[in-house]
């Protein structure tokens, strides 16, 4: 097992190092001269900037102080996202350069005729007629003049020599300044759309998630619990980057959607309750007729779950730890995350949902989808979930489309039905690209007559 961690991490590494380089070659070696300051300034930052990375990752499990990894983790993470995108770019560019290359090759022999031609046309013609005034108007230069003997009239030739033929021109492919040209059009443009996509994609974030809503008819839901609203919000991962005011945006919010109950699905944090506890006071802001209910996402795991649990109790939420309360005519479960088991604190079904009277509707809120088989075979009504972020950053939902069964929205499992939520927040980079952040507010419907 070792051997094979030790393998993967060596390949990481390698496809890293492999991938800086061809982005420093694209964008720095090919576009400046070598020795100029353009080039060692970008030298260096491809060399630091990859530093700043490990230390973001690493700066939480080593113990760096907390105001150290928020230094570290603003150009760390950034950077990140910005090696992905400009990647991508400068891939997409190595189609566009021979094609560019091309038509540059097609109107170089088109100019170069006109070129000759401006020449000719601007010098003064020379004819017969015209040497001869030409020299009866210019006085002749004698011994007498310059103080030197006068030269011997030369022998008369042939006739005059044939002019020269001209050099022929170089082919545009071996132009120099042709190619400095496309390397630095297609490195501009991929350096556009590629910081391009990850500023819009961390305004997104910093601007706090949208309000998203969605109606789930249930068949086991009263017709006195139609249209009770929760407000589910999942993976808000406060950390270095995203603090006290990110969670603050958040309690705005839901609070102006009015929600009958609010469902904290997990994630929260990324940081220990001595670092972050006052990043999360606002939720003690929290309004709802019903009260506001938490589980554990993997995350906390990572954390120090324990210490949360208890926080976030005191901050005014009610920790559902593979637990169950009954709510206006269904049943609210929650159970602890999959990432618990190691601590021996994984999700219980049974303890949460198994002497439960199955005749009444019920939620369960659980933060990864990939438990949706022990809902269905608990007879859950609706699952709801996150920890997919909806994959954050394209083309990341391919890979979590390969890890979980739902990415985000609702779907069906047999007479059970999935909400995953793309999560307020974002893990790592600040940025999303193609996956906005949300909240979800969910209104169940009965469908009793």
């Amino acid at each position: 097992m070792v051997v094979v961690f030790v393998l993967v991490a060596v390949a990481v590494l390698a496809l890293l190092a492999g991938v800086h380089r061809y982005v420093w070659r694209r964008l720095i070696g090919d576009t400046t001269a070598e020795g100029s300051l353009a080039r060692r300034a970008g030298t260096v930052a491809v060399w630091v900037l990859p530093l700043t990375t490990v230390g973001a990752f690493a700066g939480g499990r080593a113990g760096f102080p907390f105001p150290l990894q928020q230094v570290l983790a603003w150009p760390g993470y950034l950077w990140l996202a910005a090696l992905l995108y400009l990647t991508l770019a400068l891939l997409v560019g190595e189609a566009v350069r021979p094609l560019l290359r091309r038509v540059l090759a097609r109107r170089a022999p088109e100019d170069a005729p006109r070129a000759v031609r401006g020449a000719t046309e601007d010098a003064e013609p020379v004819t017969a007629t015209g040497a001869a005034s030409h020299t009866a108007a210019t006085p002749a230069r004698t011994a007498t003049d310059t103080g030197a003997p006068a030269p011997a009239p030369s022998a008369p030739g042939p006739g005059p020599e044939p002019e020269s033929e001209p050099e022929p021109a170089r082919p545009a492919a071996a132009d120099p300044s042709r190619r400095l040209f496309v390397a630095r059009a297609v490195g501009g443009a991929a350096a556009l759309a590629g910081l391009g996509t990850v500023g819009h994609g961390t305004y997104g974030v910093l601007r706090g998630p949208r309000v998203k809503r969605i109606t789930v008819p249930l068949a086991r839901l009263p017709r006195s619990a139609h249209g009770f609203r929760i407000a589910v919000v999942s993976d808000i991962h406060l950390g270095p980057i995203l603090g006290r005011a990110h969670t603050r945006r958040i309690v705005d919010t839901i609070n102006a959607t009015s929600p009958d109950l609010v469902a904290v699905v997990g994630d929260l944090v990324d940081g220990s309750v001595a670092d972050l506890g006052t990043a999360a006071e606002p939720l003690a802001g929290l309004e709802s007729r019903h009260g506001g209910y938490f589980v554990t996402g993997n995350h906390e795991y990572f954390s120090g779950a324990a210490e949360w649990v208890s926080h976030v109790r005191e901050l005014g939420l009610h920790p559902l730890e593979n637990a169950r309360v009954e709510i206006a005519g269904f049943d609210l479960a929650g159970v602890n995350d999959v990432a618990g088991e190691s601590e021996g604190q994984g999700p219980d079904f049974d303890a949460a949902l198994g002497d439960r009277d199955r005749r009444r509707a019920s939620v369960l809120l659980a933060h990864q989808p990939i438990v949706i088989d022990d809902a269905v075979a608990h007879g859950v009504d609706l699952q709801l979930s996150g920890h997919t972020h909806g994959g954050q950053l394209w083309p990341g939902n391919l890979l979590a489309e390969l890890a979980n069964p739902t990415v985000a929205g609702l779907e069906r499992y047999g007479d059970t039905q999935l909400y995953v939520s793309r999560g307020a927040g974002a893990w790592g980079p600040p940025v999303r690209v193609g996956a906005p952040s949300d909240i979800t507010v969910v209104e169940l419907a009965s469908t009793q007559s």
